[in-house]
C-alpha cells in the first residue's frame, strides 16, 4: 500500500513539475525581431531584464507602465538630464524610477559596456542614433549573448515611427495596444496631408530653431529629421532643408534672405540661457510667450513676413521624436493652413494620448503663438 502512495505521489509531482515546464516554455519564447534598421536579432520573450537607452514613455506608453517592472537599466541622464520636469512627473507617480540603474549616456560619452553587462540583462534596446555612436561596443555586448534591438522616432517618418511602435509592443507583449498606437500615428498624419492636400494653397516657407540659445545667439534647426521633417509633414516648405541634412546651425543671413512666412521655436524647461525659451511641464503661458516674443527683435527679423503677420509659435522639444509628435504635426499644419484644421484642438489630441496610453498627465505649456 506505501508503495502504492509513493507511486502515485510520484506520478503527480511529475506531472506537476511537466505543466510547470510546458507552462514556462509557453510563456518563455525565443523570437526572432526584425529591428527597424532591418538586423534580425534573436530574443527570449518577454523579457525579464531589460536596459532601455532612449525613448523611455515611448516604451511606457507602448507596454504600460508594468513593463517597467523589468527594466534594469536606463541611460538616465537622456531622460533626468534632458527633460526633468518629465522625470520628476513620473518620479512622482512611480518613485522606483529612481531606483533603476543608470548605464550612462552615449552623446556625453559616459555609456558603459561594463555597467550594462553587470546587470545581466537578456535585452538592450537603443535608439538609431545611439547603435552607430556606440560602433563597436555594440559588438561587444552582443558578444556576450545580450540582443540589441534597435528603434528610431528621430528619423520623423511614419514608417519608422509605426515599425517602432510594433516593435516596442513585440518586445513587452503588447502587440494589439502597438498597433492600435501604430496605427492612430499613421491614420493621423495621413489626415493632415489629406487635408493640405484638399487645400490647394502652395506651401508656406517654414523655419524652424532650437530656443535653447536665446534671441541673441542662432541656435541649431533641423533638416531631414526631427522638426524639419514634421514641418514637411505638416506641408510646410523648410528653408533649412538645401543647406542642413539632419540638424545643426544655419547662415543668419540665409534665414533673412528666405524670408519664412511661419516660424516656430521649439523650447524646454531646463535653460541655461535665461533668455531662452521655455516650453514644456511647469512652464506658464504668460512666461514662454514673453520669451517668445524676444525674438522678434532679432536683427532683421522685423521685415520677415512671418514676424510682420504674428506668426511666430513656441512648440515644446520634448514632443518630438515620440509616438505622441503627430500632434506637433497637427498644431504646426494648423497655423500652416489654418481653414483647414478649424475643427481641430492639437493640444487636447497631445493631452489626451498621455490620459490613454500614460500614467501622468504634463501640465504646463506645450504650444503657444504670439497671439493666442
Amino acid at each position: 500500500m506505501a508503495a502504492h502512495t509513493f507511486t502515485l505521489r510520484s506520478l503527480a509531482c511529475a506531472l506537476s513539475f511537466a505543466t510547470l515546464a510546458l507552462s514556462a516554455s509557453a510563456v518563455a519564447e525565443i523570437q526572432t525581431i526584425t529591428d527597424v534598421i532591418g538586423r534580425q536579432v534573436k530574443v527570449d520573450l518577454p523579457a525579464k531584464r531589460v536596459v532601455v537607452g532612449f525613448y523611455f514613455e515611448d516604451y511606457m506608453s507602448v507596454g504600460g507602465e508594468k513593463a517597467y517592472d523589468s527594466v534594469v537599466g536606463i541611460s538616465r541622464e537622456a531622460w533626468e538630464g534632458w527633460v526633468p520636469a518629465n522625470w520628476e512627473m513620473h518620479v512622482a507617480h512611480r518613485p522606483s524610477l529612481k531606483n533603476i540603474s543608470d548605464v550612462g549616456e552615449v552623446e556625453a560619452q559616459s555609456f558603459s559596456v561594463e555597467k550594462v553587462l553587470s546587470l545581466n540583462p537578456d535585452l538592450l534596446v537603443l535608439a538609431d542614433w545611439q547603435f552607430k555612436a556606440l560602433g563597436l561596443d555594440v559588438e561587444r555586448i552582443e558578444k556576450q549573448g545580450i540582443p540589441v534591438v534597435v528603434i528610431d522616432y528621430n528619423a520623423q517618418t511614419v514608417e519608422r515611427h509605426v515599425a517602432s511602435t510594433r516593435v516596442l509592443g513585440t518586445l513587452t507583449g503588447q502587440e494589439a495596444r502597438a498597433n492600435e498606437m501604430a496605427d492612430l500615428y499613421a491614420s493621423s498624419l495621413k489626415d493632415v496631408a489629406d487635408r493640405i492636400a484638399a487645400s490647394g494653397k502652395a506651401k508656406p516657407k517654414v523655419y524652424v530653431e532650437f530656443g535653447n540659445k536665446g534671441p541673441e545667439e542662432y541656435s541649431f534647426t533641423y533638416g531631414k529629421n526631427m522638426w524639419g521633417a514634421m514641418a514637411t509633414a505638416a506641408g510646410g516648405d523648410n528653408i533649412a532643408a538645401p543647406f542642413v541634412e539632419w540638424w545643426g546651425p544655419i547662415n543668419p543671413e540665409q534665414v533673412l534672405a528666405s524670408k519664412p512666412d511661419v516660424i516656430f521655436i521649439s523650447g524646454r524647461e531646463n535653460n541655461k540661457n535665461p533668455s531662452a525659451l521655455p516650453m514644456g511641464v511647469g512652464i506658464s503661458k504668460a512666461d514662454a510667450r514673453q520669451k517668445l516674443k524676444g525674438f522678434e527683435n532679432r536683427r532683421g527679423w522685423a521685415e520677415l513676413p512671418a514676424v510682420k503677420n504674428g506668426q511666430l509659435y513656441g512648440v515644446y522639444q520634448g514632443a518630438s521624436r515620440t509616438i505622441s509628435d503627430f500632434a506637433m504635426v497637427q498644431y504646426m499644419a494648423k497655423q500652416l493652413y489654418p481653414a483647414q484644421f478649424k475643427d481641430m484642438d492639437p493640444l487636447a489630441n497631445y493631452l489626451n494620448f498621455y490620459k490613454k496610453y500614460l500614467p501622468v498627465t504634463p501640465q504646463g505649456t506645450f504650444v503657444v503663438g504670439l497671439k493666442d
